[in-house]
């Protein structure tokens, strides 16, 4: 039979809850990829959620407890298996070792099944020895200690999220709105991901990393923001961007604004704008018939072999493989 005649199938996400969950964590993924649909209607993701044990009672670090419908033999049928915080963990947390009971439910996910945590959950990841040798992020007030338990993986505790390709990890809490938003925006593309977001009320993509959520000694109320020259900037993306012309916008000297823009964001003024411009030619190569040559200039990157050599190095695809992929995947068959 053709391929186009494949019977559809939703990709199979499965959250692992254990004892000490976090329940704002364990809805991340239900109300991020329970909202995709193709052109059709059809649910382009299917959702469930397991536990290491039978289908029962799972505690959570509130005063009441979930009741968790699937078993670990949940996990052997996953497409992406993603691991929520808890703070029950135990050997994971003191050791870096698994329980036999965690240790038997993981051996059930398939080779090549996509794995992600939210926060804390990096610890079950990072035991079991998915991480070795990568990188990886955990919440900010978490990553020392998680770099000495496990030397071996490189842990980056500036970024939001970090994709590694089959392995994903996030920042603390909120971050897993992110990393869900991303592997959204990376199955179907930025059209998909955003119409997601805007259901959810949350910012399709945010600025910076965790650089901007660390605790820090409050600064002067009268020192002003970078945020108007970034709004300034993102009205003329189409447009030649100078360093001088952002400071110039909060009338500051180009060395206050890049120390206070990296504050504040997490990254250089240049690194923002190349990530925001980046984000700009995705949405015309998804969502238009511009040129190559059209959305390079529309995006700010001047040329087509500019873009392409931004993109490639953001995404690792060309500006034709990417429109070619995601002006067509909502469509497919499948996953």
């Amino acid at each position: 039979m053709a391929a186009a005649a494949e019977e559809f199938r939703p990709h199979r996400v499965v959250v692992l809850a254990l004892d000490g969950l976090l329940p704002f964590e364990l809805g991340i993924p239900h109300r991020i990829f329970g909202r995709p649909v193709d052109e059709r209607g059809r649910p382009l993701y299917e959702v469930v959620t397991c536990s290491v044990r039978p289908p029962g009672p799972v505690e959570t670090d509130a005063d009441f407890a979930v009741h968790i419908g699937h078993g670990p033999e949940a996990l052997a049928e996953a497409d992406t298996v993603i691991v929520p915080a808890s703070y029950e963990l135990g050997p994971v947390f003191e050791e870096g070792r698994l329980t036999g009971e965690l240790a038997a439910a993981l051996a059930r996910v398939r080779p090549g099944t996509r794995l992600a945590s939210i926060c804390t959950g990096v610890y079950v990841l990072a035991a079991a020895g998915y991480l070795d040798g990568r990188p990886a992020t955990t919440h900010w007030a978490d990553a020392e200690r998680f770099q000495r338990l496990f030397p071996k993986i490189r842990v980056d505790a500036d970024v939001l999220f970090i994709d590694d390709g089959d392995v994903l990890t996030s920042a603390g809490v909120a971050a897993g709105l992110d990393l869900c938003l991303h592997m959204v925006r990376r199955d179907f593309g930025a059209a998909v991901a955003n119409d997601v977001a805007r259901r959810t009320v949350v910012p399709p993509h945010r600025d910076g990393g965790q650089a901007q959520y660390i605790e820090r000694p409050v600064p002067d109320p009268q020192l002003a923001t970078t945020t108007a020259a970034r709004a300034w900037a993102l009205g003329r993306l189409h447009e030649p961007i100078q360093l001088r012309d952002m400071a110039a916008q909060e009338s500051m000297s180009v060395r206050t604004f890049t120390r206070r823009f990296r504050e504040e964001v997490g990254v250089s003024p240049g690194q923002w704008l190349t990530q925001q411009r980046v984000e700009r030619a995705r949405h015309l190569l998804e969502t238009t018939d511009l040129s190559i040559d059209q959305v390079a200039r529309e995006a700010g990157f001047g040329t087509a072999q500019s873009m392409r050599q931004h993109l490639q190095q953001a995404l690792g695809v060309t500006p034709t493989a990417y429109r070619r992929t995601f002006r067509t995947a909502v469509s497919g068959t499948s996953v």
